[in-house]
């Protein structure tokens, strides 16, 4: 049935930054396409995604923590993946950091920040898990990406630039693991309703200048990622390697 096409029944999934948002979002609905999820997450800060994946009959979940502007915990964090549930076979890199300031008094350590956070931090989960990934001959590896990966933003000079890498890093990884089972690919979010969009919904001004371009008439919600990530996770997207798909309520096409 074209509906199994959807189903990750028995695999395990380890998603970054899962304790709400986006990350709790697509932790949810990987467990619903009957994945055990690992959360990358405090305890304390996961316990509603935590309970909402428990409260689906067979499917296990286990939360883990980690600074990942730290490389020790990043490393820890794989371990402790793999350790918990035996391997790793989809990996959703959605933890990132944002600072905002104009770009002439932009601090080098808010640079350093958002960059190890948001891209150098992908690049090694994805490096230790692809690995294994590669040793099995199978594996999905989904990034969370953004409109700013090709557009500049205001103000984010560090998360422009990271999540521009963010998309080419997809394509780069693609390239090399195509051919070895392991699908590479990035979700671009639109405006979503997130901690990372807070300033800008309490902006009366770009709150509205951003509504207004959104062909959709609304900002999203994290659930509207849900399926995204599920068919880049499943076998309905066998074919797709070193692709950003857009999830932007049509921003994009404006």
């Amino acid at each position: 049935m074209a509906t199994n096409l959807f189903r990750v029944d028995g695999q395990v999934a380890l998603v970054t930054g899962a304790s709400r948002g986006l990350g709790a979002a697509a932790a949810i609905a990987l467990a619903d396409a009957g994945a055990d999820v690992v959360l990358h997450a405090s305890r304390s800060r996961a316990e509603a995604t935590d309970a909402a994946i428990r409260s689906r009959a067979g499917v296990r979940t286990h939360c883990l923590e980690a600074d990942l502007s730290d490389r020790d915990a990043t490393d820890a964090l794989v371990a402790g993946a793999i350790a918990a549930m035996g391997r790793v076979d989809i990996l959703v890199n959605n933890a990132g950091t944002i600072r905002r300031a104009a770009a002439e008094s932009f601090s080098d350590d808010d640079w350093d920040a958002v960059i190890e956070v948001n891209l150098t931090s992908l690049f090694r989960l994805s490096r230790a898990i692809g690995a294994h990934m590669l040793e099995r001959g199978s594996g999905r590896i989904i990034n969370v990406a953004s409109l700013l990966s090709f557009q500049g933003g205001i103000r984010v000079p560090a998360y422009a630039a990271a999540k521009g890498g963010v998309s080419q890093l997809t394509k780069a990884l693609a390239n090399e693991w195509a051919g070895r089972g392991v699908n590479v690919n990035a979700i671009a979010p639109g405006y979503m309703r997130t901690d990372n969009t807070k300033a800008l919904i309490e902006d009366p001004v770009r709150s509205r200048q951003i509504l207004e371009r959104i062909p959709a008439g609304r900002w999203g919600e994290p659930q509207d990622l849900g399926g995204a990530v599920v068919f880049l996770a499943s076998p309905a997207s066998a074919y797709v390697h070193g692709h950003v798909l857009v999830v932007d309520g049509g921003w994009m096409g404006r």
